[in-house]
């Protein structure tokens, strides 16, 4: 196969380009760009703890553990408010990634075109790119504080415990996340899970980056899926998307809705691993 193509929003072509990805901090060992499929499970788990993401959610579930322990809840609110927390996370996930992610609206809106490049459009274009795998603190923080406390308040709020809670509640969320986090690098790593488990998920997660990006949203489950019709295997769709890529923000398109091709220096084709 030859180059790839980036296609400015005139409708020009240009080969060799490399799409540009939104810039994060990068401290230290996040000086340079890493890329799971050529990392080892060793050097995830180092790049991992280092990045800034998940150094930002331990330490605040540290601060809401210890607002629980300040104003606890009894045992039966707070196992409820645990087992809710966990419960309503995928479905949460599964809503944003479905109607919010891929639901092709956010890059026509100037204001949102440069978060959904950066949460979920630079994510596709190159999947294993650990840098843009992440998500973004100012979008994931709100989403976990809005998904989880409110749910932790009303429970507590039975027992006169609503700040217990509510704070158990969101560390529980943000625990979840950096649980999910972790198993998402997993899917993208250039390794062979050996828990059937981690496999089953890695393999129907890889169907969605580079087969068919329409259906198998969940990450860490697939209960969604399945329940609302999206859960497929390859066999069950042979021909393969495309726009599984470019989440359907094509050059024709973005004649119309350039911001994120500005942002991005045009729109790039083809798989990740051959442009250039």
């Amino acid at each position: 196969m030859g180059p790839h193509k980036v296609a400015t929003p005139l409708g020009l072509t240009h080969e060799g380009f490399a799409v540009k990805i939104a810039e994060t901090a990068r401290p230290g060992f996040w000086n340079r760009s890493h890329h799971l499929d050529r990392m080892t499970l060793k050097e995830l788990v180092v790049a991992y703890f280092q990045y800034p993401a998940i150094i930002a959610y331990l330490l605040l579930s540290a601060a809401a553990l210890g607002l629980f322990v300040w104003r606890p809840a009894p045992l039966m609110p707070s196992l409820l408010a645990v087992a809710v927390a966990m419960l309503a996370y995928p479905l949460a996930w599964y809503a944003l990634h479905r109607w919010v992610l891929h639901s092709r609206w956010m890059f026509k809106v100037p204001a949102l075109a440069a978060t959904w490049k950066r949460i979920h459009y630079d994510h596709h274009q190159d999947p294993n790119h650990l840098e843009v795998l992440f998500g973004a603190l100012h979008t994931t923080l709100p989403t976990i504080a809005f998904v989880t406390a409110p749910i932790g308040y009303a429970i507590g709020s039975y027992w006169n415990a609503g700040i217990g809670g509510a704070a158990l509640a969101f560390a529980t969320g943000l625990l979840t996340t950096c649980f999910y986090e972790f198993c998402h690098c997993i899917q993208h790593l250039a390794y062979k899970p050996k828990s059937k488990w981690l496999a089953e998920m890695k393999k129907r997660h890889m169907a969605h980056h580079f087969h068919d990006e329409n259906g198998n949203y969940g990450i860490t489950t697939f209960f969604w899926d399945k329940l609302l019709g999206t859960f497929y295997d390859r066999a069950d769709r042979p021909e393969k998307s495309p726009t599984v890529f470019n989440l359907g923000y094509t050059p024709e398109v973005a004649r119309q809705y350039p911001k994120v091709a500005q942002l991005s220096g045009g729109v790039v084709t083809g798989h990740p691993r051959r442009r250039g």
